[in-house]
């Protein structure tokens, strides 16, 4: 991929505190961080995903039943054998 030019010196005081604390590189202890950071972010956002499709799925329950029992959504029960408005 390429390499990272960092010039945060409050980022690279923590990556080597980081290195030190967990007695490795401070690549290997950027890499860590980075890693677990991003599988928390995909972890959340799984959740979150999760959460509005249960939300959205518990209002179609809801809503279904605001419906007439034996209609349906393909409008035949508006329409006659010809096409035409009932």
């Amino acid at each position: 991929m390429g390499q990272m030019n960092i010039k945060d010196e409050k980022l690279i005081a923590g990556a080597r505190a980081l290195a030190e604390l967990l007695g490795t590189s401070v690549t290997e202890a950027v890499r860590q961080a980075v890693e677990e950071k991003l599988a928390r972010e995909q972890a959340g956002r799984e959740a979150e995903r999760q959460r509005r499709y249960e939300a959205i799925m518990a209002i179609a329950k809801e809503a279904s039943k605001l419906f007439p029992p034996g209609s349906s959504s393909d409008h035949s029960d508006l329409y006659d054998e010809n096409g035409l408005p009932k």
